[in-house]
């Protein structure tokens, strides 16, 4: 559901430099058209009897809810306007020092995922506390997403998984709420 909702994010979202790539993350089996996501497994194999999918949390396995499509399309164009509000909040500077991470291949996954975490939490410590905490964090984690891969496209693939991982880690509750609600 994470990556569903990162996807319809980047649809949405106004000033995505990148947009005619996106159908590259289906073809790269990166993204499942959404009404597979419920018969695919942890390794992306489709489901054939009927079990739902889910994901391992501290060892213990997790059953993703039933998602929709036109509430992930609605919650997703919600955070792409908000997250066109904070566009401007993010600095070239974190986005450079984000690229230069994303372009270093020595780095491994979770030290990637660490460099996003470091640069959403620099970032939402000056977004208004009107904002809640939970949603400025992830919007800004999808701002960041789209802002790396509109300067170096080609990165695409690899920042749309970074982010997908970071949120899966640190927002999963909160998007599962965000979708039930």
């Amino acid at each position: 559901m994470e990556r569903m909702l990162l996807f319809a994010f980047l649809e949405e979202s106004s000033g995505c430099e990148f947009k005619e790539q996106l159908p590259s993350l289906r073809s790269q089996g990166v993204v499942y058209p959404l009404q597979d996501i419920l018969y695919c497994d942890s390794d992306g194999e489709l489901q054939t009897d009927g079990n739902r999918s889910g994901h391992f949390q501290n060892g213990e396995q997790v059953f993703d809810p039933e998602v929709n499509e036109e509430i992930v399309r609605t919650i997703a164009a919600q955070l792409a306007e908000i997250g066109d509000q904070l566009d401007k909040e993010v600095k070239a500077k974190v986005v450079n020092d984000l690229v230069q991470h994303f372009l270093n291949e020595n780095l491994s996954r979770e030290e990637i995922t660490r460099c996003l975490s470091q640069a959403v939490e620099v970032l939402a410590r000056a977004i208004p506390s009107d904002l809640e905490r939970e949603k400025a964090m992830l919007v800004l984690a999808m701002v960041l997403t789209k802002k790396v891969a509109n300067k170096v496209p080609f990165l695409l693939q690899r920042v749309f998984s970074t982010t997908v991982n970071y949120i899966s880690q640190h927002f999963h509750g909160y998007v599962a709420r965000m979708l039930r609600e």
